[in-house]
């Protein structure tokens, strides 16, 4: 169940199907997008159905499919794109991207703020004109490098359930490609097992594509990780 300061919307974006989510409050609208993907008409229509306020974009990697449209997004709401510095050498290349992938995309402007690891992003959730800085901070970053040097997971502990929000890091039943510029099959198995198997086993998991899943249900099953 959710907590009721706070609601989460997950929808597939672009052409690889990106998991977009958007963490918001129902009280006072304010939201935190995760990977707004390469579809910036999609992203816009459920942010306008949902009405509402993009305080920040963050990103999991710099993988075009996660951030190809972010710069339009920012151009029009105004939200800051959030990425670690590790992937800037991606972010910088996003036309080169999308060009392997027969997909056009305009070279973006800057990044507004790298992540650090262990940062903490923080939503407005009660509309009292007062707000309790502990209801405020509402995910944390881990840097979960392997599929891309910059790779970052996103961890909620706002809801009655914790949500890990991995990006191609780790999937149900399988893990993140390392076999693009920057990938390290050594280092993202240690991100896993270092940074991600040692939260809470009841974590659900939403990763940058497919089905959710647990980290129990993946200490198990997962055939890299067994």
């Amino acid at each position: 169940m959710l907590e009721k300061n706070l609601a989460l919307a997950t929808f597939v974006v672009g052409s690889l199907g990106c998991n977009c989510s958007l963490i918001y409050s129902p009280q006072t609208r304010e939201a935190i997008a995760i990977d707004p993907g390469n579809d910036a008409e999609l992203f816009f229509a459920r942010v306008a159905q949902l009405n509402l306020s993009v305080k920040v974009l963050l990103h999991t990697h710099a993988h075009y499919d996660h951030i190809g449209q972010s710069d339009s997004i920012r151009e029009k709401l105004g939200s800051p794109i959030y990425l670690h510095k590790a992937d800037l050498f991606l972010y910088n290349a996003l036309a080169q991207q999308g060009s392997f992938f027969g997909e056009k995309v305009a070279k973006p402007a800057g990044i507004d703020h790298f992540i650090e690891d262990e940062e903490e992003f923080a939503l407005n959730m009660i509309d009292t004109g007062v707000v309790d800085p502990q209801l405020r901070k509402v995910i944390r970053s881990i840097h979960t490098p392997g599929h891309t040097p910059g790779s970052c997971s996103f961890l909620c502990t706002a809801f009655e359930e914790p949500i890990l929000f991995s990006g191609d890091t780790l999937f149900a039943n399988s893990i993140g490609r390392t076999d693009l510029p920057g990938g390290d099959f050594d280092q993202i198995l240690k991100s896993i097992k270092q940074r991600l198997l040692t939260l809470a086993p009841e974590t659900r998991v939403i990763p940058g594509h497919g089905a959710s899943t647990s980290l129990h249900h993946e200490r198990k099953h997962n055939r890299f990780l067994v």
